[in-house]
C-alpha cells in the first residue's frame, strides 16, 4: 500500500505551477500523448485565478509545450450538462487569444484540450477518449489526407495534427486494473496514491513531491480545508439529486397504484424520474442566479423557462 498524497487538483492549483516540478506534469501529458514532451511556460488561466477551484470545484491550467502547442488541462469533479460544449469553447477561445489580427492562418496554434472528470459524462465503457478532426470521403468512405506540399508547410503527418485534439479522462470508470503506464497515471488520479512498482513517466517525482507529510502545519490544514469542502459539496450535490429523484419516484408510484394497474406503477416511475430531474435542475438554476450568470444562459443549461428562473 503506497503512502496518502496530494490530490490531483491540488497540487495543479498549488505545485505543479512550479519550474522545478514540470517534469511531473510532463510525464503525464508524454503517457497519455504517446510523445516526449516538454513543457516551456504556465500560460495564464481561469484556473490561476485565488479560489476559484474551491468556489467552481474545478481547476485549470494551461501550459506551452516545446512544439509551440498549447496544452489546456482541466480538472472537475461536479456535472455540468453543458460540459462538451465548454470543451470545444474553450480550445476555439484559446486559439483567438494567441493569434494577432494581422497574422496569417498559418500562425494558428495546435491546441489540445485535457479533461480529467470525476462524474459521468456521456455513455461509453471505456475511461479514457481521444476526439480528433478527419474528413471522410461520403461516396469512397475514404480519409482526406495531406500531400507532400502540405505536409511539409504545416510539419504534420495528418489533417487531424492541424486540428484541436482532445482528451477526455473519466477517472470514475477506470476499475483500479493497471494494464499499461496511462492506467498508473489514473490510478493515482482515482486513489491519490502511486504504488512503488509503477513505472509511468513522471509518478515517481509525484510520489515524492506530493507527499502530504511534506506540507507544513499550515499547509496540510490548508489542505485538509479545501478537501473537506469538495466532500462537502459532492454530499450536497448527491443527495440534493437523489432525494429529488427519491421523491419524485414515490409520487409516481403514488398515482400508479391510485390506477389500481401495473402500466401506471411503470408510467408513474417514469414520471416520478423526470420530477426529480426537474427538481434538480431547478437547484442548479436557482445556484447558478445566485452566482449572478445571465438568465438566458441559464435557461439553456437547465432547461427551464427565463420566467420560471426570474421566480425562484
Amino acid at each position: 500500500m503506497g503512502r496518502k498524497l496530494i490530490s490531483f487538483d491540488w497540487a495543479l492549483k498549488r505545485i505543479l505551477r512550479n519550474k522545478a516540478n514540470f517534469n511531473i506534469l510532463e510525464g503525464l501529458l508524454s503517457e497519455l500523448l504517446s510523445a516526449d514532451i516538454k513543457i516551456i511556460e504556465i500560460l495564464e488561466s481561469e484556473g490561476n485565478m485565488e479560489d476559484r477551484g474551491d468556489k467552481y470545484n474545478r481547476v485549470d491550467l494551461k501550459v506551452r509545450n516545446s512544439l509551440n502547442e498549447i496544452i489546456f488541462i482541466e480538472l472537475q469533479y461536479e456535472r455540468e450538462i453543458d460540459y462538451l460544449l465548454r470543451i470545444l469553447y474553450g480550445a476555439s477561445k484559446t486559439i483567438t487569444e494567441h493569434i494577432r489580427e494581422s497574422d496569417p492562418f498559418a500562425a494558428v496554434i495546435k491546441v489540445i484540450t485535457i479533461s480529467i472528470v470525476y462524474f459521468d459524462l456521456g455513455i461509453g465503457t471505456d475511461y479514457v477518449y481521444r476526439g480528433k478532426t478527419e474528413f471522410k470521403g461520403l461516396n469512397d468512405k475514404d480519409v482526406l489526407q495531406l500531400s507532400d506540399d502540405e505536409k511539409g508547410f504545416y510539419d504534420k503527418k495528418e489533417i487531424s495534427g492541424i486540428y484541436p485534439e482532445h482528451y477526455i479522462l473519466k477517472v470514475r470508470r477506470f476499475e483500479d486494473e493497471t494494464k499499461n503506464r496511462i492506467d498508473e497515471w489514473i490510478y493515482f488520479l482515482k486513489n491519490e496514491e502511486i504504488k512503488d512498482d509503477f513505472k509511468a513517466k513522471g509518478l515517481q517525482e509525484a510520489k515524492a513531491q506530493l507527499d502530504i507529510l511534506k506540507l507544513s502545519d499550515e499547509e496540510r490544514h490548508e489542505y485538509e480545508r479545501y478537501a473537506y469542502d469538495l466532500k462537502y459539496q459532492a454530499s450536497m450535490y448527491l443527495s440534493s439529486f437523489g432525494q429529488g429523484e427519491k421523491k419524485g419516484i414515490e409520487r409516481g408510484i403514488e398515482r400508479g397504484i391510485e390506477k389500481g394497474i401495473k402500466r401506471g406503477i411503470e408510467k408513474g416511475i417514469k414520471e416520478g424520474r423526470e420530477q426529480g430531474k426537474n427538481e434538480k435542475a431547478i437547484d442548479m438554476a436557482r445556484a447558478l442566479k445566485k452566482q449572478g450568470i445571465n438568465l438566458n444562459v441559464i435557461a439553456r443549461c437547465s432547461g427551464i423557462s427565463k420566467q420560471e428562473i426570474e421566480e425562484l
